[in-house]
């Protein structure tokens, strides 16, 4: 419709801006250090402007009222992400530089979870949030194109509370479920200082383009009660035992992994007799050899466990991850072992892809 025209232009500049300055936050995510700090402002400095002056235009334009639901995804997505562009430029300013990175880019899952309504209406939303392998893929696009968004029990949803209360859970399913297929589970846990609402987003891309179910839990505590696994962990089983009943799960293909603190608490609550979990995945995470002592080693046997961690990282060296690969081994679990050469103590997006090959491919093997 003529009057639509100018709003179709904006949704043009606009759309495109925000990805971009997704994509600059990501790339900032990935590769954050207090060494290199300074780089990647340089490098993503300029995305800020671009996002302010779509936005801008978008503020002081007459939006037909069939639009503005639209209009709301994509201003409050934009407000995000043009937040944590500016807050990450401006963070070699504060007196704590790297915290205030850390902080800024907290934004990208307001702007992810802003964005994400609009997947089912915008290829290149929909196509943000698939693989990048994936996105000219004909047949996943008939598949995305088969789901029904506006169904209920489908997409994102924030349970016993807000996105990040304390306790409660983040939950990503496939727009195309189907209760007759039995859907592998990841349940990813954040680190130290995050939440499951935010922690979610980095993984509803591979989730969304290979049909996975994902947990993101937030931590009962300001981070995993590590001393204390009967904090969280009877009640990361509730989450599950929640998730089962209503989504058809695959028990054997349940992985448990997270980041930081969420990956040391993958040891602990992993290598227990108790653990439901058939796959290991620790990501940049502190470990001690006191652990094997609360391990059981039957379980140990046979099981798949892939450490990742990266070679750069400041706060767990590398030296733990290789000490927890040979103490595994010993054990007799099946490790796979990735150390990223480039990897600070930052979340490695770019892994889960080849994280969920192994996963998909890799079968328990018990001892006789």
């Amino acid at each position: 419709m003529t009057g639509d025209e100018p709003s179709v232009e904006i949704i043009a500049r606009l759309v495109p801006a925000i990805l971009r300055g997704l994509h600059a936050l990501e790339f900032a995510a990935r590769h954050l250090s207090p060494e290199n700090l300074a780089e990647l402002i340089k490098a993503v400095a300029g995305r800020n402007d671009e996002t302010g002056a779509a936005l801008a235009e978008s503020r002081v334009a007459a939006w037909p009222e069939r639009l503005q639901p639209v209009r709301q995804c994509l201003e409050r997505a934009g407000d995000a992400a043009l937040a944590g562009l500016t807050d990450f430029i401006a963070a070699t300013g504060e007196p704590q530089p790297i915290v205030a990175a850390y902080r800024a880019l907290r934004n990208y899952a307001r702007a992810a979870e802003a964005l994400y309504p609009l997947a089912a209406h915008l290829k290149p939303v929909s196509q943000f949030f698939l693989e990048e392998s994936a996105r000219d893929d004909a047949a996943l696009a008939a598949t995305l194109a088969s789901g029904d968004p506006a169904r209920e029990h489908v997409g994102f949803m924030h349970v016993d509370g807000p996105a990040g209360t304390r306790g409660g859970f983040s939950l990503y399913v496939p727009e195309y479920y189907d209760p007759a297929i039995a859907y592998p589970l990841v349940v990813a846990m954040h680190g130290g200082s995050g939440n499951g609402g935010a922690f979610l987003w980095s993984w509803v891309r591979e989730a969304r383009t290979r049909g996975v179910v994902v947990i993101a839990p937030t931590a009962k505590g300001s981070t995993w009660s590590m001393m204390e696994p009967e904090v969280d962990g009877p009640n990361i089983d509730r989450m599950v035992d929640q998730v089962s009943a209503d989504w058809n799960i695959d028990p054997a293909r349940t992985l448990l992994t997270g980041m930081s603190d969420g990956g040391t608490f993958t040891y602990v609550l992993g290598l227990r007799s108790d653990c439901r979990f058939t796959h290991l995945a620790p990501i940049a995470a502190a470990f001690h050899p006191m652990l094997m002592t609360f391990a059981d080693p039957q379980r140990v046997r046979g099981l798949p466990i892939r450490v990742v961690h990266g070679t750069q990282d400041w706060m767990f060296p590398p030296e733990m991850a290789q000490g927890a690969v040979r103490a595994l081994q010993q054990a007799g679990a099946g490790v796979s072992y990735r150390e990223i050469a480039d990897l600070s103590h930052t979340y490695p997006r770019d892994e889960n892809a080849a994280l969920l090959d192994w996963f998909m491919s890799r079968t328990v093997q018990t001892s006789p």
